[in-house]
């Protein structure tokens, strides 16, 4: 048996199923809601399987490939500032709104399910926490039903994410773009080093 509370914990910390709602909320802005809705339940069904993949086949992937964990979270954490960037500088005119109206699906998959429902923490915490080599084939059943209990809750999150988003209104969004943009660009650079020094450790 596994420590069920520490692992939730883990994933819950690495998932943020909070923080992912002014994501959400930014990130479909130009949506009405029943595309909010669809964007939601896609982006978390997409966000279990990536995590699934990395549970199953991420180790093996990064080892036949040998790439070391820390250059894996390295990657991650770039990634993870490039889309920081976008939130604090990217396009919010009405125009831009409208053209995405319709690419719901691209939305779902980028930003939500990655990077930031299954983000470089998550996948990393889905790699490390199913480690064959110390962790029975049962545990890892466990570990993974803990991880998608935690993927549920931030698609319900996401789910009521409409009625904040009727509080704050449009202009409120895009604050807490700007701000989550810069929490999550901190985020980034604290993975990016947390790797290098991982790295350099080897």
């Amino acid at each position: 048996m596994i420590d069920f509370l520490a692992v939730f914990i883990v994933f819950f910390a690495v998932i943020d199923p909070i923080g992912t709602v002014p994501v959400f909320i930014a990130a479909t802005r130009g949506y009405d809601a029943k595309a909010k809705r669809r964007i939601a339940l896609i982006s978390g069904l997409a966000a279990t399987l990536i995590l699934l993949f990395f549970v199953v086949a991420g180790e093996l992937i990064l080892k036949a490939m040998a790439i070391p964990l820390p250059a894996f979270q390295i990657a991650g954490g770039i990634v993870l500032f490039l889309f920081a960037l976008s939130m604090i500088f990217g396009e919010s005119k009405p125009e831009e709104e409208v053209r995405l109206v319709n690419k719901y699906h691209e939305t779902a998959i980028f930003p939500l399910a990655v990077p930031s429902i299954a983000g470089p923490g998550a996948m990393l915490a889905a790699v490390l926490m199913t480690e064959n080599a110390r962790v029975s084939l049962w545990q890892q059943v466990q570990i993974s039903g803990v991880m998608i209990v935690v993927v549920i809750l931030a698609i319900f999150l996401m789910l009521m994410a409409s009625k904040i988003h009727n509080l704050i209104g449009n202009a409120g969004a895009i604050v807490i773009s700007k701000v989550m943009g810069l929490i999550l660009a901190a985020v980034a650079t604290t993975n990016t080093l947390a790797g290098f020094k991982s790295y350099f450790s080897l």
